[in-house]
């Protein structure tokens, strides 16, 4: 009976597993059946046909296209300013000038020399004529009258300094000798030992120079070498002189005694002092004599030499010289008016004076900025452009932009026409200057103003655009979902072209106009 009670109770568990079993699966299979019944949805576009613009913005500053620095290459004073801040001015003006007097004589006596040159040059095409040759022949004839004259005035010069040398020693100091023009000549005043000798010995070398240089001076005539004799003159009046100075030392020195008076004293020193002056004058006078016959044989000479070509007539040789002579006048006019400019600051452009640092009377150092102008009426747009957008930008592009000015209500018009090649960092991020030339001049846009810019760097029209955020990425491929008929879905790859406003983006290939384009998928 307890076996048969076993029996009944695993019966009753074994039921209990199964239905719990069923129950299990029949939950299982009703949610199945719930999930093959739900419904997936989709966010769709049609792909269709549009224009489409590609922009890119950025901020610059409006610029005048020329803005340009004048200093001057030398340092100067300033002679006059004619511009102030503010005054227009035009290509060529003259703003600014330095005293240039110096350079404007340089250049009016080039151009004097010029002038003879070019004389000379027509003299010589011309060739000579008689008169011109009786003419030199007349200047030979008083060139060598002046050498005559010259060489008697030596000459004179020469017995001058002969009766000078005499007086200042045979006069002037022989007073301070017993028997002076003897063997035995002795100094009759007491001074040092040494110079005592020194001025016994030199009376009597004095007094043998005395002696032959007059026996030279007895044979002296105009046809004589009278160089010759000037270095003998010149010798001679040397030794002469060093005596007179020794004995002008020891009478300098003397004071007044019993023996010698003060009034005795003066007159000796007044005497020796004229005999000085006088043989320093004969030195002088013979040089300059010497000097003056020197200058006569070089007028001979070339009076006599310019008579030989006269008389053997022009040579090309000439010609070809003077021609070059004419063309160096001019080489050096030219530098001169170089020279000039560099004294004188004028305009290069036409356009507004933004700097002026002259002052009339004050000195311009070299190479320092005086006058600042800038193009009048005719600015640029200087912008920054980041580096993802740069690959996509062109000289050519054309943008608009407002002014912060006028506010987004006024637009204005602008050509792209210069991209640098380098980058500028800018807080770390690769930048590219760009420059932009206004279409029109418009009396409203002034330097410094700030322009927002959005430049259009492509266009394309009737083309087939889709929302760029569709477009997904799988293994370097570019895709789109696709719905089709039947609820397909389909990834077609896509060869993309330009990147527009509003987000959209070109389909060059892949999918066609009334394509069904999934944007979302919803569970």
């Amino acid at each position: 009976m307890e076996k048969s009670l076993s029996r009944r109770k695993k019966s009753k568990r074994k039921k209990i597993i199964i239905v719990a079993v069923a129950i299990i699966v029949l939950v299982i299979a009703i949610r199945m059946s719930f999930k093959d019944d739900k419904q997936i949805t989709y966010s769709t576009i049609v792909a269709e046909r549009a224009d489409l613009i590609q922009e890119i913005s950025a901020t610059g500053r409006v610029e005048a296209i020329e803005s340009i620095d004048l200093a001057f290459e030398n340092s100067g004073r300033v002679a006059k300013a004619y511009v102030t801040i503010g005054d227009k001015v035009y290509s060529g003006q003259v703003l600014v000038v330095l005293e240039n007097l110096e350079e404007t004589a340089q250049i009016a006596q080039a151009e004097a020399t010029l002038a003879k040159n070019k004389a000379k040059l027509a003299e010589l095409k011309r060739g000579v004529r008689l008169e011109e040759i009786q003419v030199q022949e007349v200047k030979v004839t008083n060139a060598e009258t002046a050498l005559e004259d010259a060489e008697r005035k030596l000459i004179d010069e020469l017995r001058d300094a002969y009766t000078k040398a005499d007086d200042a020693v045979r006069n002037k100091t022989d007073q301070f000798f017993d028997n002076p023009q003897s063997p035995n000549s002795k100094l009759n005043f007491v001074t040092s030992y040494q110079l005592k000798n020194s001025i016994e010995s030199g009376r009597l070398l004095v007094e043998s120079i005395l002696q032959e240089w007059i026996v030279s001076l007895d044979i002296l005539t105009i046809g004589s070498s009278l160089d010759v004799y000037a270095d003998e003159a010149n010798q001679n009046l040397a030794q002469i002189k060093s005596f007179l100075d020794n004995v002008g030392l020891a009478v300098n020195g003397l004071i007044s005694s019993s023996d010698i008076t003060q009034t005795t004293i003066d007159a000796w020193k007044l005497d020796v002092f004229t005999g000085r002056t006088n043989v320093n004058k004969a030195i002088a006078n013979i040089t300059a004599a010497e000097e003056k016959v020197e200058d006569a044989k070089s007028d001979l000479a070339l009076a006599e030499q310019e008579l030989t070509l006269k008389k053997s007539g022009t040579i090309e040789e000439q010609i070809i010289a003077q021609e070059a002579q004419v063309k160096e006048s001019e080489a050096n006019i030219q530098y001169y008016q170089a020279q000039l400019k560099k004294s004188i600051i004028r305009s290069p452009i036409n356009g507004i004076v933004t700097v002026q640092d002259a002052k009339v009377g004050a000195i311009v150092p070299a190479n320092t900025t005086v006058v600042s102008v800038i193009s009048d009426g005719e600015y640029q747009i200087e912008a920054l452009v980041v580096e993802a957008d740069i690959a996509n930008l062109e000289v050519g592009d054309v943008a608009t932009f407002s002014l912060d000015a006028y506010g987004d209500g006024e637009t204005f018009r602008a050509i792209v026409v210069k991209i640098d090649p380098a980058a500028e960092l800018l807080e770390g991020v690769a930048n590219y200057r760009t420059t932009l030339q206004l279409e029109e001049e418009d009396s409203r846009i002034r330097p410094g103003m700030t322009a927002d810019l959005d430049i259009v760097t492509a266009e394309r029209e009737n083309i087939i655009v889709i929302p760029q955020r569709v477009v997904i990425f799988k293994n370097s491929l570019k895709l789109v979902r696709v719905l089709r008929e039947g609820g397909l879905v389909e990834e077609i790859e896509v060869e993309t072209g330009i990147i527009g406003n509003r987000g959209l983006i070109e389909i060059v290939s892949g999918i066609e106009e009334g394509d069904v384009v999934i944007t979302a998928i919803k569970d």
